[in-house]
C-alpha cells in the first residue's frame, strides 16, 4: 500500500484540524451543510457562517420553514449562492420525506436535490462513518502523487478515482472513515498543489518522489480569476439584494457595475435564470420567494 494507513492515522491523530464540524455531537445534517459549503470555499470563510447556521437551522425543518431569501442573506460572500438555494430545498425533501433526519446509504443521499457523489459519499463516511471513498481535490493530488508517481492527478474520472481510494481504504469500516479524513487533511495542509511540503510528510513511501519529482508535463492549469468576471458582477448585484428587504428598482442595480452595461445585463440574467433573483409584475427585482406578494 503507498499511502500506509497505520502511519497515515498516526499522523492525523496527532496534527488534525480542530474544525468544529468533526467536533462530538455534531449531526449528519450540519456535516451536510458543511461540506456544501465547503466546496471552492476555503475553511476560513465557511467556519463561523457554519457555526451560525448551526445554531439557527439545528435541524431541515428548521431552514425548509424558512424563505430562500433569508437563506440567501445568510449564505452572504460564500459565493456560488445556488448552493444556498439548493440546500434549502433539500432540506425541505429531508423534513418532509425523511423524518427530518440525512439518510445513511449513499444511494439515497445521491437521490436528495443538489448532492452529488461527492457530498454523498462525505456525509456517508464522516457523519456515519461509512466504508466509501471520499475523493476531492485534495484526494485526487495525493493519489496521483503517493501512488502513481505524478506532479498532477489530470482530469477527474469518478470511477478509476474511487477504483483508486477504495484500493487504499483499511478494512475496518472505523479505520477506513478516519482514514479518509487523514487522506484528505494530508492533501490540504501537505502535499499542497503549489509548494507540498514533502520534508513533513509522513508517508515514508511517494512515487512522485522516488522518481525525483518530475515536473507535470500537460497542460498548464487554468488560474480562475475573480476579478472583473461574470461572477463578480453577480456577487455585486446580490450584495444590493441582499442588503434590501424589499424589492429595488433596476436603477439601483445598474450603479454597482457601470462600466460595462451588457456584461451587467448579463449577469442579471443569469441570476434570474439560476432562480436566485426574481422579477416583479411591476418591474422591481428582488431575491428569489421575495418577487411576488
Amino acid at each position: 500500500m503507498a499511502v500506509e494507513s497505520s502511519v497515515l492515522l498516526k499522523w492525523y491523530s496527532e496534527t488534525a484540524r480542530d474544525l468544529p464540524w468533526r467536533r462530538e455531537g455534531v449531526s449528519a445534517w450540519q456535516i451536510l451543510m458543511s461540506e456544501i459549503m465547503l466546496q471552492q470555499t476555503p475553511v476560513v470563510r465557511v467556519a463561523p457562517i457554519w457555526e451560525e447556521w448551526v445554531d439557527r437551522w439545528p435541524v431541515p425543518s428548521a431552514m425548509a420553514a424558512s424563505s430562500q431569501a433569508e437563506v440567501l442573506r445568510a449564505w452572504g460572500k460564500l459565493g456560488y449562492p445556488r448552493r444556498a438555494l439548493r440546500l434549502h430545498e433539500c432540506a425541505g425533501v429531508l423534513a418532509a420525506e425523511h423524518g427530518d433526519v440525512v439518510p445513511e446509504d449513499v444511494d439515497t443521499l445521491l437521490s436528495l436535490p443538489g448532492i452529488g457523489s461527492y457530498t454523498a459519499r462525505a456525509v456517508a463516511c464522516f457523519a456515519y462513518g461509512q466504508r466509501v471513498p471520499v475523493v476531492d481535490t485534495n484526494v485526487r493530488r495525493v493519489v496521483a502523487r503517493a501512488v502513481h508517481g505524478n506532479a498532477e492527478p489530470g482530469n477527474p474520472s469518478n470511477t478509476r478515482d474511487l477504483a483508486d481510494v477504495a484500493a487504499l481504504l483499511p478494512r475496518t469500516r472505523a479505520r477506513a472513515a478516519t482514514y479518509s479524513a487523514a487522506l484528505m487533511e494530508l492533501g490540504a495542509l501537505i502535499c499542497t498543489a503549489r509548494t507540498p511540503n514533502c520534508e513533513n510528510c509522513p508517508l515514508p513511501n511517494c512515487a512522485w518522489v522516488a522518481s525525483g519529482k518530475p515536473a507535470h508535463t500537460g497542460p498548464p492549469k487554468k488560474v480562475q480569476k475573480f476579478a472583473g468576471t461574470d461572477r463578480q458582477v453577480r456577487g455585486k448585484l446580490m450584495a444590493v439584494l441582499r442588503e434590501s428587504h424589499r424589492p429595488v428598482e433596476r436603477a439601483q442595480l445598474d450603479i454597482v457595475w457601470p462600466t460595462d452595461p451588457g456584461q451587467r445585463d448579463r449577469a442579471l440574467h443569469s441570476l434570474l435564470v439560476d432562480g436566485l433573483v426574481e422579477q416583479t409584475d411591476d418591474g422591481l427585482f428582488a431575491l428569489a420567494g421575495e418577487g411576488t406578494p
